[in-house]
């Protein structure tokens, strides 16, 4: 993988909020859907989990929509804006990534099914994926 984009940098990285953000709230969805008997205080977090993730998907298409208007060269204000946003979004994965550890552990639901711990573990996997691979084309990795 490249990790010089030059120019194109700001949309390099809301592409991938983009995609990953969008991937997280699904996950939300897939994790209620594969243990019906999942406590309810984890159905309501997950929801709740669910629209943040959406907002912050919304968030990312919008700054992408605003950097391609903007042409071959993205002002200093927008790309700080795009800097913002991929710090709150790796934040928001690394809280993401703690609640889906914490379900792991505190739930009776899915310690009981081996199929959820499984796709709850890959689900993990995924959002820190999204960490480092940001991390890295940010220069902080």
């Amino acid at each position: 993988m490249q990790f010089s984009y030059g120019e194109q940098m700001p949309l390099r990285l809301l592409d991938e909020a983009t995609f990953w953000k969008h991937q997280e709230s699904e996950h939300t969805v897939v994790i209620r859907e594969i243990t019906p008997n999942l406590e309810r205080k984890f159905v309501e977090e997950l929801k709740q989990w669910e629209s943040a993730l959406v907002k912050t998907h919304s968030l990312a298409v919008q700054l992408t929509e605003t950097v391609v208007r903007s042409g071959n060269t993205v002002p200093p204000v927008i790309a700080e804006e795009v800097l913002r946003l991929m710090s709150f979004s790796l934040e928001q994965s690394g809280r993401f990534v703690k609640f889906l550890f914490g379900i792991l552990d505190m739930s009776p639901s899915v310690k009981r099914n081996s199929i959820a711990q499984t796709v709850v573990k890959h689900i993990i996997r995924e959002s820190e994926y999204f960490i480092g691979i940001a991390q890295a084309i940010c220069g902080n990795g």
